[in-house]
C-alpha cells in the first residue's frame, strides 16, 4: 500500500520505494521525506523542480513527470481525515500518494496525535528537510516523529542548521550584524545574543526608531513602540557595556500622501509631521558602507522596510551591492528572511558566496534561545565532543553509565561508594540534570557527571569517545507510557541495544528494573533480541537471591529515586543482570 505525498510542503510519505542507488541511510522498507525548498534532491543528483507549484488540483502532467523520474506509481489524494487508512483500499496499488497542502487541515497545525500516527502508518524512518517550519509544531514534522523508528534531518535541513548555528560563532572580526525588521519587543531576547556576540549592531528597519529614542535621539513619537521602552533601553546599556557599536540611520527618503510620488529627504531627527520615512537616506548608506567595509563576518537579519509594502527599497538594493563586493572580499556573510534573500538573489553575481536563509521566524527564535521543535523532534545523532579529561579526575577508570538517570541519586550515591570507577547519567530532562550537577558539585565528587541528552539516539557517540573500558549499563525504572508496544518512540529500541552491546567490554553487565512486571521483561527481552547473541542472563551476583527469574535485591546497595520510593510503600521490584560473553568484543 502507499503511503502520501504533500506537494507545497513537498511531504513525501514512501512505502514500497526503494532508494538502491541512494544514500544507504534511505534502504529501508519505507520512509517518510518532508521538504520545503526549491529543488529537492533525492539521489544521484536528481532534482524534482518543486518552485512555483500552487495548490489546486494537481497538473496530471506533474503526476506522469513524478511517476516517471522515481519509478513509482503517484496517485494524487484531494482530502485525507483520520479514518483514511479505513478508506485507502482503492488505492492498494500506489507506491506514492500526493498531497496538495497539509496546512489546510486544523489537525496539522494541532499537531493532532492520531493524524500524525495516520500519516506515519507504515513508515519506518521519518526524513525531515523542511527547516523553514523547523520553529513550528505540525504533526508533518513533529507529531510524526512520535510513530517512527528513525527520526532524521535531510541535507537541506542540516545544511540550513549549520548555517544558523554559525550566526553564534565569534571566529571572525570585526563581526556586525545588519538587523532590519520592526516588533522589538518580541525580539529583544534575540537582539540581547546578537549584542552578545557581535562587535556592532547596525539598524535598518523600523527598529531603528526605538533604538534612537532609547539612545535620546528626537525621533516621531508615532514610530515609538511604547511597550518595548525598557527593552530597548536594556539593549543599549548592555551593548555600550560590551563596547558594541550601534549605528541607526542619520536620514530618510519619506513620503507624504498630501503628495503622492514625492519624495523628500529628511535627517533621522528633523522628519516633519506628515512625512512618512520609506527608504534609507544616501548619509545612512555612506556610513553603513564605512562600517562593513571593515568587517569580515556580517549577518543581516531582517527586511529594510518602514512600510506595509512588500516590496524593496532602493536602500535594500544598496545594501545588497555592498555585501555581494564584502563577500568576495573574503567576508563571511549571512543572509536571514526572504526579503533580504530576494533582493541579494536581485543583485549578487554570486549568490554562491553567501549563507542564506530564507526563513527569518526560525532564525528569530533560533536567537532567542528557544529550542525548535522540528530539529528536536529528529534523533540527535550528531557526535558529542566531550572533555573527559575535564570532566573526571582519572578519565581511564572503567565507566558505568545509568541511563534515564532521573534526580541522579544512583548515580551520586555510587560516586561516593566506588572511587575507583567512574559514572554517567545519561537524562532528557535538562532540569534534573542542572540539579545533578549542582549535587555533583557541591559534594566535590570527581567521578561523577552528567549530560543532557536524548540516550536512545546519542549514546553511542557519547559513550564511544570515552578512553577507558564501559563496565556496566543500567536502565532502571523507565516511564511505562514510554514503552507500550504500539509506541515505536519507546525509549529501548534496537539501535540504543546494539550500541550498548558494541562498546561493552568482555564480561560487561546490564542491570535493568522496573516495578512494572511487563516492562521489565520486555526490556530484558528487547536486550536478548537484539545483542547480537553477545548477552545472557546472570543470577550469579554475590549474595543477591533470585525468585521467579528476577533478583530479589539490588546487587549495588544503591538504589535510584523511583526504586527508594517503591521499596518504601513495600511494593515489588523485578531486575535482571545479563552479561556480555567472555572473549566476545
Amino acid at each position: 500500500m502507499g503511503q502520501l505525498l504533500n506537494l507545497v510542503q513537498a511531504t513525501f510519505f514512501l512505502n514500497k520505494f526503494s532508494f538502491c542507488d541512494g544514500p544507504k541511510l534511505l534502504r529501508q522498507k519505507s520512509c517518510s521525506y518532508v521538504a520545503n525548498y526549491a529543488q529537492l534532491q533525492i539521489y544521484h543528483g536528481l532534482q524534482l523542480p518543486l518552485k512555483g507549484v500552487v495548490v489546486g488540483r494537481v497538473d496530471s502532467l506533474f503526476i506522469y513527470f513524478l511517476s516517471s523520474i522515481l519509478h513509482c506509481k503517484v496517485v494524487p489524494v484531494q482530502f485525507i481525515s483520520c479514518d483514511m487508512p479505513s478508506k485507502m483500499e482503492v488505492l492498494e496499488n500506489a507506491d506514492i500518494f500526493l498531497l496538495e497542502n497539509l496546512s489546510e487541515f486544523k489537525e496539522e497545525v494541532a499537531n493532532c496525535s492520531k493524524f500524525a500516527q495516520m500519516l506515519s502508518s507504515g513508515v519506518d524512518i521519518f526524513v525531515n528537510d523542511c527547516f523553514s517550519h523547523s520553529h513550528k509544531i505540525l504533526a508533518s514534522t513533529v507529531g510524526v516523529a512520535r510513530f517512527c523508528h528513525s527520526c532524521v534531518a535531510g541535507f537541506h535541513f542540516e545544511e540550513n542548521l549549520c548555517q544558523l548555528k554559525k550566526v553564534a560563532e565569534t571566529s571572525r572580526n570585526p563581526y556586525v550584524a545588519v538587523i532590519g525588521g520592526d516588533n522589538l519587543f518580541d525580539k529583544a531576547a534575540a537582539l540581547h545574543f546578537l549584542a552578545s556576540k557581535c562587535d556592532g549592531l547596525v539598524f535598518v528597519g523600523k527598529m531603528s526608531f526605538q533604538i534612537m529614542h532609547a539612545l535620546g535621539i528626537s525621533v516621531p513619537l508615532e514610530f515609538v513602540e511604547y511597550r518595548a521602552l525598557k527593552e530597548a533601553l536594556d539593549i543599549v546599556q548592555f551593548a555600550q557595556n560590551r563596547d558594541v557599536q550601534i549605528l541607526c540611520p542619520k536620514d530618510f527618503w519619506c513620503k507624504n500622501d498630501r503628495f503622492p510620488g514625492q519624495l523628500e529627504l529628511f535627517p533621522a531627527h528633523g522628519i516633519l509631521d506628515g512625512w512618512l520615512p520609506v527608504d534609507l537616506g544616501p548619509m545612512s548608506l555612506d556610513e553603513i558602507n564605512s562600517l562593513l567595509a571593515k568587517c569580515k563576518k556580517i549577518v543581516w537579519i531582517g527586511p529594510v522596510k518602514f512600510s506595509n509594502t512588500n516590496q524593496h527599497t532602493n536602500g535594500a538594493s544598496k545594501l545588497a551591492q555592498m555585501f555581494d563586493l564584502l563577500s568576495q572580499s573574503n567576508c563571511d556573510v549571512t543572509v536571514v528572511g526572504n526579503m533580504a534573500c530576494k533582493v541579494i538573489m536581485q543583485e549578487s553575481s554570486s549568490v554562491s558566496d553567501f549563507n542564506m536563509l530564507e526563513n527569518g521566524s526560525v532564525a528569530w527564535e533560533f536567537l532567542k534561545g528557544r529550542k525548535l521543535p522540528g530539529v528536536m523532534a529528529l534523533d540527535r545523532e550528531y557526535p558529542f565532543e566531550i572533555n573527559w579529561n575535564a570532566t573526571y579526575s582519572d578519565p581511564m577508570q572503567p565507566l558505568v553509565v545509568d541511563i534515564g538517570s532521573g534526580n541522579g541519586l544512583f548515580i551520586l550515591g555510587m560516586a561516593s561508594k566506588r572511587k575507583n570507577l567512574n559514572f554517567l547519567g545519561l537524562e532528557i530532562n535538562e532540569k534534573l540534570v542542572r540539579r545533578s550537577l549542582d549535587s555533583v558539585r557541591r559534594s566535590g565528587i570527581k567521578n561523577g557527571y552528567f549530560i543532557a541528552t536524548n540516550a536512545t539516539t546519542t549514546f553511542r557517540s557519547i559513550v564511544s569517545s570515552y578512553p577507558g573500558e564501559l563496565i556496566l549499563v543500567s536502565i532502571q525504572c523507565p516511564n511505562p507510557d514510554f514503552n507500550k508496544p504500539e509506541y515505536r518512540w519507546r525509549m529501548l529500541q534496537k539501535t540504543l541495544v546494539e550500541a550498548v552491546v558494541d562498546i561493552l567490554t568482555s564480561d560487561g553487565k546490564v542491570f535493568l528494573q522496573s516495578d512494572i512486571e511487563a516492562v521489565a521483561v520486555r526490556m530484558r527481552k528487547q536486550f536478548l533480541k537484539y545483542g547480537k547473541g553477545k548477552l545472557s542472563v546472570v543470577h550469579d551476583q554475590g549474595d543477591a537471591k533470585c525468585s521467579g527469574g528476577w533478583l530479589e535485591e539490588n546487587p549495588f546497595e544503591v538504589r535510584s529515586d523511583w526504586e527508594q520510593h517503591v521499596v518504601d510503600r513495600g511494593a515489588p521490584m523485578y531486575r535482571s543482570m545479563l552479561s556480555k560473553s567472555t572473549g566476545v568484543e
